[in-house]
């Protein structure tokens, strides 16, 4: 690590950037820049590498200095700006700060911040990342270093196993850390998929935020309720800007499917949150227990499949339709059946010009229920 940071280690990584570092020039670079770096080179190239990775998640980053396991986990700079634009005005405490992902948001928007990990080894990355105006020191989460601000962790959930599912078992772990900060401000990061009953079975009485980001569900946020809004719920879909929360109006009809099928955002989804969003749009459900939405109009902005054809789902009816439509690529989604979309496109075994979306999914309730496929043409 003081050896990346020195100016002897920045002259390296220059010249090791220079490298393709591709597939094909792997085995090659190493070999030459071992030649001029000795036992160095391998850490070298994977600084390199690591930098290359992160500019998607943390543009400005091509400086920074990680670790495989902390870029993995560190938050996407577009995630972590929303955040920390909630805490504006803040004195915010980042207990798990790593390498300085959610410092370097926090700095631009809180009134004051601070960092502490327990690893000494990223909390001096975290050092060469975000610069010498933000204070650092090592201490545990457990154990915050102070007692009016705003906290904010986001406890590891991974190991060398692999993701670690149960809150229980994040590092540290979350039924400890919401004991810890019990009567405190605080945000802390969660897995998209951690189990709300689970959560509210530790003690948590707070808001849960979901938020999506390029169609894809990031994280779930547990905001304490100083900072919830009086909310329990809230869905956040950063490429729109749109937020819901259970707050919202959720008075929405079922009927059957008008000209458009709609699959809202999965944030939505996962916050339950969507009748709450049928609602905002004019929308109604096709099944009370499913998320796909209809209408009668799209509404501006939204993706979403006119319906061409709607029947009862076999592959063998499903099949006989698209190949009369010569259908040869198809889009499929699935919900509330037990259908891989990736296996049933194979097995249709299709050709054709033509392309469509496929909506399966199942209507009715217990004994009445059946399994109904959509032909749909997508709006984009």
């Amino acid at each position: 690590m003081r050896y990346l940071g020195s100016r002897t280690g920045r002259e390296a990584l220059v010249q090791v950037g220079a490298r393709a570092l591709s597939t094909s020039t792997l085995i090659a670079d190493i070999a030459a820049l071992r030649r001029d770096f000795g036992d160095r080179a391998a850490v070298l190239v994977e600084t390199v590498q690591l930098r290359r990775r992160a500019l998607a998640k943390l543009p400005g980053s091509a400086q920074w200095l990680f670790t495989d396991a902390a870029l993995q986990q560190a938050t996407a700079a577009t995630v972590a700006a929303h955040r920390a634009r909630r805490l504006a005005g803040r004195t915010v405490h980042d207990a798990t700060c790593s390498i300085g992902a959610e410092l370097a948001a926090l700095k631009d928007h809180a009134e004051f911040v601070l960092g502490t990990d327990i690893d000494a080894v990223r909390l001096a990355m975290a050092r060469h990342n975000v610069g010498p105006s933000v204070p650092l020191c090592r201490a545990d989460a457990l154990r915050p270093v102070t007692s009016d601000a705003v906290i904010v962790a986001d406890p590891a959930r991974r190991d060398a196993s692999g993701r670690r599912f149960d809150p229980r078992a994040y590092a540290p772990p979350l039924d400890d850390l919401l004991e810890v900060l019990r009567g405190r401000d605080f945000a802390v990061k969660c897995a998209p998929g951690i189990d709300f009953t689970a959560v509210e079975a530790m003690g948590f009485d707070g808001e849960v935020e979901i938020t999506s980001m390029r169609g894809s569900v990031r994280e779930a946020c547990l905001w304490s309720r100083g900072l919830g809004a009086g909310v329990r719920r809230r869905a956040t879909v950063l490429d729109s800007g749109e937020q819901l929360t259970d707050a919202d109006p959720d008075d929405c009809g079922v009927a059957p499917a008008g000209r458009w099928l709609i699959d809202p955002d999965g944030a939505v989804v996962r916050a339950g949150l969507v009748r709450h969003y049928a609602a905002r749009h004019g929308l109604w459900q096709i099944d009370p227990d499913i998320a796909y939405l209809s209408g009668d109009r799209l509404p501006a902005g939204m993706r979403g499949f006119e319906v061409l054809e709607q029947l009862a789902f076999s592959e063998r009816h499903l099949r006989q339709a698209l190949w009369a439509r010569r259908v040869g690529a198809v889009e499929i989604l699935v919900r509330g059946v037990d259908v891989d979309p990736d296996v049933l496109r194979k097995r249709l075994r299709l050709r054709g010009p033509e392309r469509a979306s496929v909506l399966i999914t199942r209507l009715g309730a217990k004994a009445s229920s059946r399994a109904t496929a959509f032909i749909c043409r997508p709006s984009r």
